[in-house]
């Protein structure tokens, strides 16, 4: 199942006003080259806060599709890319941002994450 609307993926900076944050890591897990198939369907196991607008707020019991799976680095904890799938939360569907990968449980494998690509500046761009 594709996903078109990747903020992650663009090869060219984003034409919107924003800021470029730190990078969270050099590489990245995906199924295909611009990481737009979803590889797999997790469920939250607890709530989530977003420190900053690279991540994403989720809730506990709520399903989320996950696009990427970024490489953990030394000090850096193992993050995932995803959008929120929930009837109740409307306003997250869509909105593709990171959470920790210790917060879900992987419910549901689509793809596998056999290509291992860098991470662009824009990977982690906020509006």
């Amino acid at each position: 199942m594709p996903f078109s609307a990747c903020t992650f993926c663009s090869a060219s900076p984003p034409l919107s006003s924003g800021t470029f944050m730190g990078k969270l890591s050099s590489k990245k897990r995906c199924a295909d080259e611009d990481c737009v198939y979803a590889l797999s369907l997790a469920r939250a196991e607890d709530d989530y806060n977003a420190p900053d607008c690279r991540f994403i707020n989720i809730r506990k019991g709520q399903l989320i599709y996950v696009y990427s799976k970024l490489v953990k680095e030394k000090k850096a904890g193992e993050f995932w890319s995803g959008s929120v799938y929930s009837e109740q939360y409307e306003d997250q569907m869509g909105t593709v941002g990171y959470f920790p990968r210790s917060l879900v449980t992987e419910r549901h494998v689509f793809r596998k994450a056999n290509r291992t690509i860098p991470t662009k500046v824009n990977d982690f761009f906020c509006e």
